[in-house]
């Protein structure tokens, strides 16, 4: 049996995953839980610890892996840094800003800029990405990373973006050293979550650990 527990990105009460945890559950037969978290009140630690806990008491002796969605998915990654026995097989970040976000470090110049952004994105976006830190993540799961292509998104009013992005990451953004496979898809920053496209690179990941070259 096979489980997979959804992360959030920044802002987002987790109820936006549900989409994509009920194709991958329909189409796919994997079922999955949704996380959520305090992105803006809580630190990168406090809320890595937070899924720490909500994945060993889900583990129930099935296989486990992570799909988090933008900040969610540094998040996921900063948990597998932090505990080296988590049960995690897999890890698929999307839409995920893995070496720092241009549109984030704009905004956070501007004092409402940076209380908006909160403490999770000042510790492992803007400040230390995951990018400096995720080699040992890497090391122990297979990681997988999925970019948007479609440039719609608020991010295109805080920034200009160098090359394609989904309108809040850059594709270079979505880079991680040692990651086991990366793929585009052509869609915004916050259709990732809703595309039947990145369910089936989802899917296909979680199962063979490798993306659809199609």
């Amino acid at each position: 049996m096979t489980t997979v527990v959804y992360v959030h990105g920044m802002w987002m009460p987790g109820s936006e995953m549900a989409y994509l945890r009920r194709r991958l559950a329909k189409h796919h037969g994997i079922d999955g839980h949704l996380f959520s978290y305090p992105s803006v009140r809580g630190t990168l630690d406090q809320n890595a610890e937070l899924l720490a806990s909500y994945v060993q008491e889900r583990r129930n002796g099935k296989r486990l892996h992570l799909v988090g969605h933008s900040l969610g998915g540094v998040l996921l990654l900063r948990m597998l840094a932090l505990d080296p026995q988590a049960p995690v097989e897999r890890a698929v970040c999307i839409g995920s800003p893995l070496c720092g976000s241009r549109a984030a470090i704009d905004l956070s110049r501007h004092g409402w800029g940076k209380s908006i952004l909160g403490k999770s994105v000042a510790d492992g976006v803007t400040g230390q990405p995951a990018s400096e830190w995720a080699g040992v993540v890497t090391g122990r799961h297979e990681v997988g990373i999925i970019a948007g292509t479609v440039a719609a998104g608020l991010g295109r009013l805080v920034t200009s973006f160098v090359g394609p992005s989904d309108g809040t990451v850059a594709v270079s953004e979505t880079k991680l050293a040692g990651a086991k496979d990366h793929v585009c898809v052509a869609t915004s920053h916050s259709g990732l979550v809703l595309s039947k496209k990145v369910a089936e690179q989802v899917a296909a990941f979680l199962r063979h650990g490798e993306f659809l070259r199609i």
